[in-house]
C-alpha cells in the first residue's frame, strides 16, 4: 500500500521537504497543511488543504506528516501532537546524502542534499540536517536540533536538544553545545 504524506509547513523548508518526500517515490498523495497560505493555494503544483490545527480531521486520508518549520520549539511540539494523533513521522533522506549503516536517525528528521552521517552517529526526532552538512563519527544530536548549510561537525560533538547551528560553522572535536 502507498502511503500518503501531510506537510505542515508550505514556506521554503516546505518547499525542500516536498522535493525529498516525492523524489522518494513513496507516497501516493502529498499535501501541505498551512496557516500563511490560502486553502486551495498551490505549492509546486501540491495543495494547501487545510491550516496546521486542522491536523486532526485528515488522519483518516493521511498516513504520514512531516513538520516542514524551521522553528525547533514549534516543530518540536507540533511533531509531538501528529504523533499523538496518530500520525507516523518518516524520516526524509536526500538521494544524495550518504549516511552510515552504523548511524542511528530519529523519526521525523529531514537529511537534504548532500549530506554526510558517518558511523556510529545518533541524531535524534525531529531534526533538520541542512544542505552539504557533515557530521563526523560518534556525533550525537539531539531532538529537535538544526544544522545550517555547510555545518561541519568534528567527530564526538555532543548537541543538546533544540540546538541551532548557523551556516558555514566549525566545531572542534569532541565538543558540547546546548541550547
Amino acid at each position: 500500500m502507498k502511503k500518503s504524506l501531510l506537510i505542515v509547513g508550505a514556506g521554503g523548508h516546505g518547499k525542500v521537504v516536498l522535493d525529498i518526500a516525492e523524489s522518494t517515490n513513496e507516497y501516493e498523495k502529498i499535501s501541505f497543511l498551512d496557516d500563511s497560505k490560502k486553502i486551495g493555494e498551490k505549492v509546486l503544483g501540491y495543495e494547501v488543504i487545510g491550516k496546521i490545527a486542522d491536523g486532526h480531521e485528515y488522519i483518516s486520508e493521511y498516513t504520514h506528516a512531516i513538520i516542514a518549520i524551521g522553528n525547533n520549539d514549534v516543530r518540536a511540539e507540533l511533531s509531538k501532537k501528529f504523533i499523538n494523533l496518530g500520525y507516523i513521522l518518516p524520516v526524509l533522506v536526500h538521494k544524495s546524502s550518504v549516511i552510515s549503516k552504523y548511524a542511528k536517525v530519529g523519526q521525523g528528521t529531514v537529511i537534504m542534499p548532500n549530506v554526510v552521517i558517518n558511523a556510529d552517529t545518533t541524531i535524534g526526532d525531529f531534526a533538520i540536517i541542512n544542505t552539504r552538512s557533515i557530521i563526523e563519527h560518534d556525533c550525537v544530536i539531539g531532538d529537535g536540533s538544526h544544522l545550517s548549510y555547510g555545518v561541519l561537525l568534528g567527530s564526538g560533538v555532543k548537541l543538546d536538544k533544540k540546538c541551532m547551528i548557523d551556516m558555514g560553522i566549525i566545531v572542534q572535536r569532541n565538543m558540547y553545545i546546548s541550547k
